[in-house]
């Protein structure tokens, strides 16, 4: 599924909406949602109209029909706002580009419409609290009951549990692959709706940042799903999920872009309004050495994290290795710029009403999930030696 390409013109509107949304509605309230855990269903709700809610789904269902190349320029955008709300979009925007890409038509008239326009939210359901990085050794089942799937099993560190209307749930469906080089082969993806009968959650989790977003364990005590909520083609869930995953990967990076592009403003303008020993800041070699570097590694980030981006819209076959270099470089670079732009406060910067603090802690977290960033050095390498044999 290619989308057409967006003109500069058009992008330029698009981001230039978004930041004035983004400015009005999310950044005076970014610092409070964080202290009180507060998720706001009703912004969200207005991102939806905004178009924000299905940026790479297809028009006929309320998508926006961008690429993915306009995507991570947009997300950007968001994150300057607040980096755990962009996150949490991306995730939902992954969920129904699955849908749009994977889906029936029934799914995908049942579903998107109302993900598209965030009255509803979709989470992903991958991880479990014994595999992470190790995402083929699943235990969460999958079995046959006549015209159903029955699934048992429980989800661990799940964005949106328990206020998304659907979750995308990967459930061994071939128990016989549960171990060893075939363990990808025995998984599939089923939707899973919010209201089905032995589906709970677990405790909000407390977390270091993101904490605009809920993050819970999601539990399924034989849960019964209908056949036709099968993802795909039974077998195929692994390999959905991992496509969604290059999306995922500089996504999140673009998040990170954002976040490390508003801390290194923040950075600029206090070094020249803080005066030490008689002169600003930014006065001083060392300080103006440090934003030197810090822009420099930003903007090496962005043109990776671009690049990655153009390579799912092309479909180049070197994809993967492209999104986890993105992933890894941008995702490592934007939290060393944070935490310097934190540094170049001071003491200051520590304090939660600079908001500098608050980023550093929502952007640590980057560097672990879609993937850590050593899986995705392990995924890098693996390219790297396969082409040279």
């Amino acid at each position: 599924m290619t989308m057409p390409s967006t003109t500069t013109d058009e992008l330029d509107a698009i981001v230039d909406a978004v930041r004035d949304f983004a400015q009005a509605e999310i950044a005076p309230h970014a610092l409070d949602w964080d202290e009180r855990k507060h998720f706001p269903r009703d912004v969200l709700g207005q991102a939806g109209e905004l178009g924000l809610g299905g940026i790479s789904v297809r028009e006929d269902v309320g998508g926006s029909g961008l690429t993915r190349s306009d995507a991570v320029v947009i997300i950007e955008e968001l994150a300057k706002a607040d980096p755990s709300i962009a996150a949490f979009v991306t995730i939902h925007n992954m969920v129904g580009w699955m849908i749009d890409t994977y889906g029936s038509e029934a799914q995908r008239r049942e579903w998107l419409p109302e993900l598209t326009a965030m009255r509803g939210f979709g989470s992903y359901c991958l991880t479990e609290p014994g595999a992470g990085s190790d995402a083929a050794a699943i235990t969460t089942g999958a079995i046959r009951s006549g015209d159903e799937f029955v699934l048992t099993g429980v989800k661990q560190f799940i964005s949106g549990a328990g206020e998304a209307s659907v979750y995308i749930v990967m459930a061994r469906t071939d128990p016989s692959t549960s171990s060893g080089a075939g363990a990808a082969r025995g998984i599939s993806a089923f939707l899973v709706p919010a209201d089905s009968l032995g589906l709970s959650f677990g405790p909000n989790e407390k977390k270091m940042g993101w904490n605009a977003q809920p993050t819970r364990q999601v539990i399924l005590d034989e849960v019964r799903v209908p056949a036709s909520a099968l993802l795909g083609s039974l077998g195929e869930g692994f390999r959905i999920a991992m496509s969604a995953l290059n999306g995922g990967r500089i996504n999140i990076a673009a998040c990170s872009l954002g976040g490390a592009q508003w801390a290194l403003d923040r950075a600029t303008q206090y070094v020249q309004e803080r005066f030490t020993f008689g002169e600003p800041l930014a006065e001083k070699q060392a300080v103006v050495f440090a934003l030197a570097d810090m822009a420099t590694e930003l903007r090496a980030a962005r043109a990776l994290v671009r690049d990655a981006a153009r390579a799912i819209d092309e479909k180049a076959p070197d994809v993967a290795m492209q999104c986890a270099m993105a992933k890894r470089f941008a995702t490592d670079a934007c939290f060393r710029i944070a935490n310097e732009a934190l540094q170049l406060h001071g003491g200051y910067g520590y304090l939660h009403d600079y908001g500098i603090e608050k980023v550093v802690r929502d952007l640590r977290v980057h560097q672990i999930l879609e993937g850590t960033n050593e899986i995705m050095r392990v995924i890098i390498g693996r390219e790297l030696l396969k082409g040279s044999r």
